[in-house]
């Protein structure tokens, strides 16, 4: 038997309920986990509340990440064994498979070996921020030495990895955040530069920074009525991925700049790495290098216990986390 957490219908993180479960065997092609440690994700809320691309089967189970050891192996796995210490990349449905448990199912093809330098807390932190953030601007854009990146939301996890991913391939990254609090925070976390989008004018910061010629990549979590600036910050031709809608308001097209700027707009989710075998692959290995050479390294805000997960869950949708908010079991 094992403690998992589930909800019966869409809500707040009071819907969450703790059940008892007898977690089978895993069946082929997939992996027992002993639970140590899970990832929170802004998705898993939203999911949560029946906000997501996908609209939660009820009773429904919950979580993308976790890392712990394996406890069995179905039919025709061979990637791991009994005894192995691993996490897992969301690349799966929640209605299929789900990590908030202390024993938990999951498909062979979402469980690695992490580096061994890292704990079950960091281990349950990577593969969300580092994936997404490198579906897009790695293997998609291909940012490179002259390239400028802008990320709003900069202190998320996945804004801190694709700041950490930007400076890891020769790019500058520019951070937004709201005010000038997390400023010294997001220096400190590699950002080269830091404009507080309340406080200055974007576009002209912007301008500022690129000596005119604006920013080839933006990287947005947002969307909402700051999306217009994005794109008048742009260079000409310039990438904007669409990845997130935490503004919660309309997102609109600024009709003149996109004629003059000609922008690339994308919608973008980790599903276009993580659901291609190929692509997943390669991303492990890029990510993988990048934390043993330490120049990619999780940022972890805080850590509760696996009993406190409402709390946790209020916590994350209070939006003042700077990185990875994990889950101890």
């Amino acid at each position: 038997m094992s403690r998992t957490i589930k909800f019966s219908e869409p809500g707040g993180p009071e819907v969450l309920k703790f059940v008892e479960t007898d977690v089978p065997a895993p069946g082929p092609l997939e992996v027992r986990i002993k639970v140590r440690a899970i990832g929170l994700n802004r998705a898993e809320s939203m999911f949560r509340r029946d906000q997501y691309v996908e609209s939660p089967k009820c009773p429904a189970g919950l979580g993308y990440e976790c890392a712990g050891i394996v406890d069995a192996v179905g039919k025709d796995v061979s990637s791991v064994t009994a005894g192995d210490v691993v996490s897992t990349i969301p690349s799966f449905s929640q209605n299929e498979y789900f990590t908030y448990g202390e024993l938990v199912l999951v498909p062979d093809y979402a469980v690695v070996k992490h580096p061994e330098s890292l704990s079950f807390v960091q281990a349950a932190s990577i593969w969300m921020m580092f994936v997404t953030a490198y579906g897009a601007i790695i293997q998609d854009a291909k940012v490179t030495k002259g390239d400028f990146v802008i990320i709003p939301a900069a202190s998320s996890s996945v804004g801190l990895a694709a700041i950490q991913l930007a400076n890891y391939a020769g790019a500058t990254s520019i951070a937004l955040t709201r005010t000038s609090e997390k400023r010294k925070q997001l220096l400190e976390a590699g950002a080269v530069h830091v404009i507080a989008t309340e406080e200055q004018d974007l576009v002209a910061e912007v301008m500022r920074i690129t000596d005119g010629k604006g920013a080839r990549v933006a990287f947005d979590p947002v969307g909402g009525p700051n999306f217009p600036k994005l794109i008048e910050a742009l260079a000409p031709q310039g990438t904007i991925y669409l990845y997130g809608a935490l503004s919660g308001s309309p997102t609109t097209l600024p009709v003149l700049e996109m004629i003059e700027k000609m922008p690339t707009v994308k919608g973008y989710i980790i599903a276009s790495v993580s659901g291609d075998e190929a692509r997943r692959k390669a991303a492990v290995e890029y990510i993988v290098k990048g934390l043993e050479r330490g120049a990619l390294k999780p940022v972890i805000d805080r850590t509760f216990k696996f009993d406190d997960m409402v709390e946790a869950q209020r916590y994350l949708e209070g939006n003042s986390q700077f990185g990875k908010i994990v889950v101890t079991v």
